[in-house]
C-alpha cells in the first residue's frame, strides 16, 4: 500500500476504537487518521485525551447518516477504512435487536456505498477493512475451533447482525469488486472497556463491594485477546492481508468464565491489599442469558502463517495490567457511572 493514507476509522472513541487510533496516529505520522464516532454511551473521548497530533482529525457523527458520510469521503479525500463502529453488547441486543440491526448492518452498508461511489471503480491503493467478531461462527463443543472456513450460524441478535454485515461486505467484494479484507476476533479485554462486559464490570463491583453476577454455572467458554494484541493484527491486516480474504485473530486463551472471575478476584484481592478470597466472596449466579453460546474458540493459525502475528501478552500478564489501569483511571470509572463523560 502507498504511504499516503487517508484512513476512516470508524467507532473510533470506543474501547477497541481507541487503541487503533491511538496506535496508528503515533505509528504512522504520514498517515492522516479521521476517527468518525457518534459518541454514544460506550464512545468516550476521554479515551484519547491523550492523542494531539496533525495526523489526526475526529468527527462526531452516526454511521447510518448517509448523506455525512458521503461528505466525509469527499472532504477527507478517504482511501481507506477500517470499520469497527457498532453496536456490540449481546444484553442489549436481546432487549432491542433493531438498533442492531440499524447501525450494523445499515451503517455498515452505507460506509460501503460511499467507498464504491467515492472510489469509482479506481481501487488502486484502497481498502475496505472490517472488523468483525467469532461470535458469527456460533458455539463449539470441547475441541473444535473457529476456522475462517467455518459456517455462520450466529445464535444471538447482535452475532445475527454482525453476520449480516460481514455478508455485505464480501458481496461488495464479489460484486462491486471493492477491495475488502474481513478479521473476526475473539473476547478483548484491556484498558478503557466499558463497564457492561465481563472484567470491568467485576472489577467495578470489587471497588464497589458489589455482587458479581455470573451467568448459570458459569461453565461457558470464551478465548481472551488483549486489546492491544489485537491492535497489531489489525495492523498487520491492514497492510498485508489479501483482498478477499478473512482473518481469524484469537489469543489461544480459553477460560471458563467461572475460573476467569476467580482469577480476577485473586488479582483484586492482591492489588488492594485485600485478604485472599474476600472478593470471591461476592460471586453470585444469576439466570443465565437466553440463547447464551457454550464456548467461542478460535484458531489463529492463517493469521500466524500468513502475516506472521501471534498474541504477545500472556493472560495473566494482561489482566494484571488492566486492574492496574481501572485502579489508576478511577476518575474514569466515576465518570461512565454519572455520565459525566458525555457532557
Amino acid at each position: 500500500m502507498s504511504a499516503k493514507k487517508n484512513i476512516l476509522i470508524t467507532g473510533g472513541a470506543g474501547f477497541i476504537g481507541s487503541h487503533v487510533v491511538r496506535y496508528f496516529v503515533n505509528k504512522y505520522p504520514q498517515y492522516n487518521i479521521v476517527n468518525l464516532d457518534m459518541l454514544t454511551y460506550a464512545g468516550n473521548k476521554e479515551n484519547l485525551i491523550d492523542i494531539s497530533a496533525p495526523n489526526y482529525k475526529f468527527i462526531q457523527g452516526d454511521i447510518c447518516d448517509a448523506n455525512h458520510i458521503d461528505r466525509i469521503f469527499k472532504e477527507e479525500n478517504i482511501n481507506s477504512v477500517i470499520h469497527l463502529a457498532a453496536e456490540s453488547h449481546v444484553d442489549r441486543s436481546i432487549e432491542d435487536p433493531l438498533a442492531f440491526v440499524h447501525t450494523n448492518v445499515i451503517g455498515t452498508v452505507n460506509l460501503l456505498n460511499a467507498a464504491k461511489n467515492h472510489w469509482k471503480g479506481d481501487f488502486t491503493d484502497k481498502l475496505f477493512y472490517h472488523v468483525s467478531t467469532d461470535e458469527v461462527y456460533g458455539s463449539l463443543e470441547d475441541g473444535e475451533f473457529f476456522l475462517e472456513t467455518t459456517p455462520y450460524d450466529p445464535q444471538s441478535p447482535y452475532s445475527a447482525s454482525k453476520a449480516s454485515s460481514d455478508h455485505f461486505v464480501r458481496a461488495y467484494q464479489n460484486t462491486y469488486k471493492l477491495p475488502v479484507v474481513v478479521s473476526n476476533c475473539s473476547n478483548n479485554y484491556g484498558p478503557n472497556q466499558f463497564p457492561e462486559k465481563l472484567i470491568p464490570v467485576c472489577i467495578q463491583n470489587i471497588l464497589e463491594e458489589k455482587p458479581l453476577p455470573i451467568y448459570g454455572a458459569g461453565v461457558n467458554v470464551r478465548d481472551w485477546l488483549f486489546v492491544v494484541d489485537h491492535v497489531t493484527a489489525i495492523d498487520a491486516v491492514f497492510h498485508k492481508g489479501k483482498l478477499g480474504d478473512t482473518y481469524n485473530i484469537g489469543g489461544f486463551n480459553e477460560w471458563k468464565n467461572i475460573d476467569l472471575v476467580k482469577l480476577l478476584c485473586k488479582v483484586m484481592d492482591q492489588k488492594l491489599g485485600k485478604p485472599a478470597g474476600t472478593s470471591e466472596k461476592l460471586i453470585t449466579y444469576v439466570t443465565d442469558r437466553a440463547g447464551h453460546d457454550l464456548r467461542y474458540a478460535i484458531d489463529s493459525t492463517k493469521i500466524s502463517k500468513e502475516l506472521d502475528w501471534k498474541p504477545s501478552v500472556q493472560f495473566e500478564e494482561g489482566l494484571a495490567l488492566t486492574v492496574d489501569w481501572y485502579l489508576a483511571n478511577s476518575q474514569w470509572l466515576a465518570n461512565i457511572k454519572s455520565g459525566a463523560y458525555r457532557k
